[in-house]
């Protein structure tokens, strides 16, 4: 009996989490087709293939189910394994970094979330200075924390790891992100990416390399 009803309560939790999902793939659709102020919750109901009493029992409104989306992009942002051991040169360290860290920003549908955040931060801070604190200020403070091991073997010499850390990131950026999350331009190759990393590397080292 206790073997049946635990395996009975193990399906149910799939099929919640199933159906929490299928909402969050809706919703994640027509935010992206429609933006957070031209997305209504019968639209997202819609789009999910769920009533909208079904929506309304796993998300009070559309808020909610926006932070959930911001949510699985800061896992997303999570799971990409970043490897800053201190022991890794800084040079073969900063390339594998940039070239994940742009594939990440530039993944097919990856600037949907920023985009829409950006359009309601103004309205909605709480939720723009969340999802910075949650996705970017925690990709910075792991970078600055290599730097930082890196200045105390002599390696570099940085007086401001943060900032350095936020002057790479944006270099990696550099051409590639901006026309992308603006949809002027489609995500960009392989190669183009390479390239934009080993210059913004270039150019990090030869500022920041010890002499």
């Amino acid at each position: 009996m206790v073997v049946a009803a635990s395996q009975q309560l193990h399906v149910l939790q799939e099929e919640d989490s199933s159906k929490r999902r299928q909402i969050l793939d809706g919703a994640r659709k027509v935010f992206m087709d429609l933006g957070f102020d031209g997305s209504s919750m019968g639209e997202i109901a819609r789009a999910a293939q769920v009533s909208k009493g079904t929506l309304y029992v796993y998300f009070a409104d559309k808020c909610a189910l926006f932070e959930a989306i911001l949510e699985q992009e800061a896992l997303q942002h999570g799971q990409v394994v970043f490897n800053f051991d201190p022991a890794r040169d800084a040079e073969t360290t900063l390339k594998d970094f940039g070239q994940a860290y742009i594939h990440l920003l530039c993944r097919p549908g990856g600037g949907s979330a920023i985009r829409t955040v950006m359009a309601i931060a103004e309205r909605m801070p709480d939720v723009g200075r969340r999802y910075y604190l949650r996705v970017l200020d925690k990709t910075i403070n792991r970078l600055s924390d290599y730097l930082k091991a890196h200045v105390a073997s002599g390696d570099l010499t940085i007086d401001d790891c943060d900032l350095a850390a936020s002057q790479f990131m944006e270099l990696c950026k550099a051409s590639l992100f901006l026309p992308f999350v603006f949809q002027a331009a489609p995500p960009p190759s392989e190669g183009r990416m390479s390239e934009v990393v080993d210059s913004a590397t270039r150019m990090f080292l030869a500022a920041y390399r010890a002499t």
